[in-house]
């Protein structure tokens, strides 16, 4: 394995270097967890937050970095994935499921992005993330999730990727209520 070069490094993000190839990552995260909530009544539990890179309010699903807190050293993903819903949301997932492990943005970043699906869900609090987060959650029934999206993108917001991925993933699975 060739040596990699540290060429800048901040808090959040680092910028590298192996074999001439320039990449970012975190250097105070092991990877990210991202995972779809699913309520017994079908609706989905989807987060809106500004994200500065992008400069705009971007709908996701409930995510987090792995490893970047000490007293969370050595949890396992499907923990973490677990805790960062019920920070996010407010919501505790009876089951969690593994839906999907794969690179993030492989020409970027060598981070890899493990995806979760949430069920039988119980509401603990209103959710809404940490001090330094604002967070709004949203419950969307799942037979008006297309036209929501949508009426999401015209008010200006950013539509996660990882919605559409990790509800695909869940039907596939059968994890999704009838409707």
């Amino acid at each position: 394995m060739s040596t990699i070069e540290t060429l800048a490094e901040g808090k959040y993000l680092g910028l590298y270097s192996r074999d001439d190839w320039e990449f970012a990552d975190r250097p105070n995260a092991t990877g990210v967890v991202g995972i779809l909530p699913i309520t017994d009544d079908g609706q989905l539990v989807l987060i809106e937050q500004y994200r500065f890179p992008v400069q705009s309010r971007v709908i996701e699903i409930p995510a987090g970095l792995v490893g970047d807190e000490e007293e969370f050293k050595g949890e396992s993903l499907a923990d973490c994935a677990a805790r960062e819903l019920l920070e996010e949301t407010g919501y505790r997932a009876g089951v969690v499921t593994p839906l999907l492990s794969g690179p993030t943005s492989p020409g970027m970043t060598p981070e890899i992005t493990h995806l979760f699906a949430a069920t039988e869900l119980t509401r603990e609090t209103e959710g809404g993330g940490t001090e330094s987060e604002d967070i709004t959650v949203h419950h969307v029934p799942l037979d008006q999730l297309s036209d929501w999206l949508i009426q999401q993108q015209v008010d200006g917001r950013l539509l996660d990727n990882k919605i559409h991925a990790s509800l695909w993933l869940a039907q596939t699975q059968g994890l999704l209520p009838p409707s």
